[in-house]
């Protein structure tokens, strides 16, 4: 009788432990997806900015199709966050974001506007959106950071070093595009406190070196690999910004560095 005493109390003991052990791992995984959530948001936002320097000088359909989907993909993932119970962040937090990002939208909106009216865009306005785009995602990535603490997670240093890298890339992507579009380039050089490009792109080689630092699987290299070239190829045209470079090349490699960095993400993730 004893004997089945112990084991009854040692069963419910191991299925207490293996429950708290279930609800731990849920709550890292929400709290994962959550610091995702944020991760795209600060990416989209500035991709949707890199196609609308674009579009103010081209006025191009599937340039604004691009900025469309920049600013969906945003707010899906704003959405998600307004939406998430984690209890990562608080309402006010969360709420104070989504207030940075309608202002950013309604000035998105106006500037398009004005470009598809005029055929060129107002530089007051576009430079109060250069302006607010770097506000809210630098409010976007201290609320990363809050989260981080917050959720007193474990992450993998590579994957916080790949995502600081795609932020990274797609802020310099918008900055280079205002320098280099013919219709705003000689008197707008994008938000008035933002880091110079080369001091961003040597940001990046520091953040790059850190993700590629550590063993990997030979998917995971082939993957960093293919980053490093095309990173070697366009950085030049990153440093020395003020050189005249070909535009679209640099766009396209840098979007190839975007998509390298989510799959590398990934592949981290999975082997962690």
């Amino acid at each position: 009788m004893e004997d089945t005493r112990l084991r009854v109390r040692s069963l419910v003991a191991a299925l207490i432990l293996l429950a708290l052990t279930s609800l731990g791992a849920r709550a890292q995984e929400t709290a994962g997806g959550f610091l995702s959530e944020l991760h795209e948001f600060r990416v989209s936002n500035y991709m949707a900015l890199d196609a609308y320097y674009r579009f103010s000088g081209n006025g191009d359909t599937d340039t604004l199709n691009e900025i469309v989907i920049g600013i969906n993909a945003a707010n899906d993932a704003m959405n998600t966050i307004i939406k998430s119970t984690t209890g990562v962040l608080s309402t006010e937090q969360i709420e104070g974001l989504n207030q940075e990002f309608d202002q950013f939208k309604a000035l998105m909106r106006s500037n398009i506007n004005d470009v598809r009216k005029t055929g060129y865009p107002d530089l007051r306005l576009v430079s109060d959106m250069a302006n607010q785009a770097l506000a809210m995602n630098n409010m976007a990535t201290d609320l990363y950071q809050a989260a981080q603490e917050s959720a007193q997670t474990e992450t993998n240093p590579r994957v916080e070093a790949a995502r600081s890298a795609a932020v990274k890339m797609a802020q310099m992507m918008a900055k280079y595009s205002v320098r280099t579009n013919s219709s705003v380039s000689q008197t707008f050089q994008g938000s008035s406190t933002e880091k110079p490009l080369d001091e961003q792109a040597r940001e990046f080689d520091q953040l790059l070196a850190t993700v590629m630092h550590g063993d990997s699987g030979s998917d995971l290299k082939k993957t960093m690999s293919d980053i490093s070239s095309k990173w070697e190829f366009i950085r030049g045209s990153y440093i020395n910004y003020n050189e005249k470079n070909v535009g679209f090349v640099i766009d396209r490699y840098s979007k190839g560095i975007l998509k390298g960095l989510a799959t590398t993400i990934t592949l981290l993730q999975g082997n962690a």
